[in-house]
């Protein structure tokens, strides 16, 4: 007998926290779904809570909006139909990462998560504890096993549901993404757990920006011949339809659209517009305000900022001294007509005067240095930090990430701010962004792409009188720093012992300043912050002492 079974793969977006408005928005995708002809619709882990929750589960009122909110849930869900969610599970003192099949204005089973990923930013072991069995349920004449995210990346879980006799695997996940993270999942996992159970998957992943994460969607039905037979559109929130069949006792998905897969360039772009647009507005803020100093950082930030908000809520500032070239000028404010936003030029030659006065006699007898320069970005930082008080918007930094590595920045100064889009964007890559956005339509100056990077906080600075060239810097720190390699390891990549001991000491030395960074969007393997946690103090040194 023939069977089949049209699965709906919700890529939503919820709120982590706010139980009650993840409540509506699961109705409100049902009942779209249930005009698309779902039988069987499929949300995310922990849906209702959103991901992660951290340490908002141990909070007792939480436990009784999760509770109040499956009830709500059980006498407004459709009965044509079945909805399977993700959700804490809070039993007999212990919690779990569940997930729920409604029907029928019941649960009908519950699933526990076996494995418990507890590695770069996931702390899973924190909170729950892991399931011990399989679950297969059969919906509409086909057997379902359940699992969630990590069950699947790893063997054994796929097997056990198999084994028990389920003959289509379903997997609600929150994977966020990193660079070619998409390609892992089909290739590295998912295939191989097609290959392991010999089923096919039906894979729905999360969408959407939670503090550093941004999680791409890119939900995947795989075939059991273990290629993608749909693929859902990466950083778009949205329902997909998947046709499974059983023809001859053969359970198999039915091709469907597979969206392409995006370049690099793209990926990140998406990434970087999705998580600034979701940490300013789920936390409220009307839009926000940078300051645009004619460099390709703040450049490529203000791009990122209006396509994630509008112009209409983009305030861009320009803050010149003495220092600063005619060219960041002109190319600052052509920048901001371009794009359409506010603009500000505000000198501020007169505060740092101010301070370099009021300081001269402290200061005399010694020589002029950074201190100096630092008086000017700090200047900068409390008129960034006063418009954004006075208009409610979240200022926005514009650092990158090998800037940060390196400690290229000033304490409450240019880091000052509440979000930093570039954080976790190496140099390099940043070019390669701002050259991807203009094919997208004018945005970013040429003359600001081609032209040599320099803070312009003394006369004719340039970068490289203080960093290597950014090729070779950010190659060092791609070894170092997100591959953890070890310094003898690292120089002998190719890499001049010398440079290399230079870059690993100021990476060393800055991690005080990385700590007081605001949080930005993680895009690499691995990011400052939750996932790369070394002490400030620290008396660790490396293999070049002899």
């Amino acid at each position: 007998m023939n069977k089949t079974l049209n699965i709906i793969m919700a890529q939503v977006n919820p709120v982590v926290g706010d139980v009650a408005g993840n409540v509506e928005m699961i109705l409100e995708n049902v009942e779209r779904a249930v005009q698309l002809g779902g039988e069987l619709v499929l949300f995310p882990e922990l849906t209702l809570t959103g991901y992660p929750p951290e340490d908002l589960l141990h909070h007792g009122g939480l436990r009784d909006q999760i509770n109040a909110a499956i009830e709500r849930l059980l006498r407004r869900l459709p009965s044509t139909v079945g909805v399977i969610i993700g959700a804490p599970e809070y039993s007999g003192g212990r919690m779990y990462n569940t997930a729920l099949l409604l029907a029928n204005g019941e649960v009908v089973e519950r699933y526990r998560k076996q494995l418990l990923p507890n590695y770069g930013v996931f702390d899973e072991k924190r909170y729950f504890q892991p399931g011990d069995a399989p679950c297969v349920v059969e919906f509409k004449g086909i057997p379902i096993g359940l699992t969630i995210c990590e069950d699947l990346w790893e063997a054994g879980v796929a097997k056990q549901n198999q084994q028990a006799g389920a003959e289509l695997l379903v997997n609600i996940s929150a994977s966020p993404f990193a660079l070619g993270k998409q390609i892992e999942r089909e290739e590295s996992v998912l295939a191989r757990r097609v290959d392991e159970a010999a089923l096919p998957i039906v894979y729905v992943n999360l969408v959407g920006g939670q503090d550093e994460l941004v999680f791409d969607g890119g939900s995947i039905a795989m075939s059991r011949a273990g290629r993608a037979a749909l693929r859902a559109p990466a950083f778009e929130e949205g329902l997909y339809s998947v046709r499974v069949g059983s023809l001859e006792g053969i359970v198999d998905v039915e091709p469907g659209e597979v969206h392409r897969e995006a370049s690099i360039e793209e990926s990140v772009y998406k990434a970087l517009v999705m998580g600034t647009r979701d940490y300013v507005q789920k936390n409220g803020f009307p839009g926000a305000v940078l300051g645009l100093s004619g460099g390709i950082d703040s450049a490529l930030t203000l791009a990122v900022a209006v396509d994630a908000l509008g112009a209409e809520n983009v305030t861009a500032i320009m803050m010149p001294t003495e220092f600063t070239s005619d060219v960041s000028t002109a190319e600052a404010e052509r920048q901001a007509q371009i794009l359409g936003v506010e603009y500000r030029n505000l000198p501020i030659e007169k505060p740092v005067a101010a301070f370099n006065d009021l300081l001269a006699p402290v200061f005399e007898g010694l020589p002029p240095d950074t201190t100096e320069e630092n008086i000017q970005a700090r200047c900068r930082g409390v008129i960034l930090m006063a418009m954004s008080n006075k208009t409610g918007r979240l200022l926005l930094t514009t650092g990158n990430k090998s800037e940060m590595a390196v400690g290229y920045a000033t304490l409450y100064g240019d880091m000052a701010g509440g979000f930093a889009p570039l954080k976790d964007v190496a140099k390099t890559l940043v070019y390669r962004l701002a050259k991807y956005r203009n094919t997208l339509g004018p945005a970013i100056p040429d003359v600001v792409i081609e032209r040599e990077p320099s803070a312009e906080l003394r006369a004719d600075q340039k970068d490289s009188d203080s960093l290597p060239p950014y090729g070779l810097l950010d190659a060092i720190l791609e070894a170092y720093v997100e591959e953890d390699l070890s310094f003898e390891t690292v120089v002998a990549k190719g890499f001049n012992r010398e440079i290399v001991e230079r870059v690993v000491r100021m990476v060393q030395r800055n991690e005080y300043k990385r700590r007081q960074a605001p949080p930005g969007v993680k895009i690499s393997r691995r990011a400052f912050g939750r996932e790369r946690r070394y002490p400030i103090t620290s008396g660790y040194v490396h293999t070049w002492e002899d």
